[in-house]
């Protein structure tokens, strides 16, 4: 529908800040607007207060329940039913301010080549809001790669679409860890363009409450899903065309290698060796890091070679 901005919210287990998230799309300036709410199989009452919502504002056009599927099959389950020209993806954690679908419905209708717009993003830490923008979202690109392969240009909520582009990048897969990222990075190889608002639009909360980015450190399902994710990247950047000898390619090499790392610790031998061989085929000129941690992983195995690396090498990447 021409001038309609579809909200996507992906929810589980967070009643009170759903209501909260709601109200910052019933407070945009912009109309017309629909929000559609997916309770991605929430035990408490969360779907509850969605029904709730829903009779208060014509605005919720749906309310959909299926069983827990992770946020990236919840959003595409709303992308399914959504009508709009433009969508509009809300973690249920988060806000949009008040201008925010009008200025960037004003941006993509200027700039017929962009499909998707994006601005500045706050965080709010601790309940204190912090001043400078989250991500990249202060800067201005107009290409996702190849700023995208050292880490993610914005928050989930920053940037808004096109519907037609979101047919272009495909839908959003099955992954629990890191999805918005290999989402984006999609976006990237198909050589989506970018429109930059510069202006604040939307709030990331850093909040203490259960985070499904965290479970990668305990779950190994979930660790699976994040380094499937950096393989995925990997594969649309080089579609993207990004040259291997570039910094940011080189700098995702050394990413690499310490996702191998990470995975050796946790005793995912396959697929630390898969990544350490993408890191090493991917760098120019291997340093003496790679060869000695060849031998050592042959001699002493994966998890012993790795935590012996974070020790010599480091933790970070």
């Amino acid at each position: 529908m021409e001038n309609l901005v579809s909200t996507i919210i992906p929810v589980y287990n967070r009643a009170d800040m759903l209501r909260e998230a709601v109200a910052s799309v019933l407070a945009q300036t912009w109309r017309p607007i629909e929000i559609i709410i997916v309770d991605d199989g929430s035990s408490d009452d969360t779907v509850h207060t969605a029904e709730d919502l829903q009779t208060l504002h014509p605005e919720i056009t749906h309310v959909i329940r299926q069983k827990n599927a992770g946020p990236g099959v919840a959003r595409q389950t709303g992308v399914e039913v959504a009508k709009g020209e433009f969508i509009q993806f809300l973690d249920s954690d988060d806000l949009l301010l008040p201008n925010k679908f009008e200025l960037q419905v004003a941006g993509l209708r200027s700039d017929a080549d962009a499909g998707i717009s994006y601005g500045k993003t706050y965080t709010k830490l601790d309940d204190v809001r912090l001043n400078e923008p989250a991500q990249k979202s202060g800067d201005a690109f107009r290409n996702i790669f190849p700023t995208a392969l050292t880490g993610r240009i914005w928050e989930t909520a920053t940037p808004l679409y096109r519907s037609s582009t979101l047919t272009e990048i495909g839908p959003w897969s099955g992954k629990r860890q890191l999805e918005d990222w290999e989402f984006d990075c999609r976006a990237g190889a198909v050589g989506i363009k970018l429109q930059y608002c510069n202006e604040f639009i939307a709030e990331y909360v850093n909040h203490s409450g259960d985070r499904l980015c965290h479970a990668w450190m305990t779950n190994p399902n979930a660790m699976r899903d994040r380094i499937s994710a950096y393989i995925a990247v990997l594969a649309h950047a080089k579609k993207a065309g990004v040259p291997r000898e570039s910094p940011e390619m080189q700098k995702f090499a050394r990413s690499l290698f310490w996702m191998a790392r990470n995975a050796g610790s946790y005793g995912l031998p396959k697929e630390a060796n898969e990544l350490f061989v993408l890191a090493r085929d991917l760098t120019i000129n291997p340093g003496r890091d790679f060869k000695i941690f060849s031998i050592a992983t042959k001699i002493l195995g994966w998890k012993i070679s790795c935590r012996l690396a974070e020790k010599f090498i480091g933790r970070q990447q």
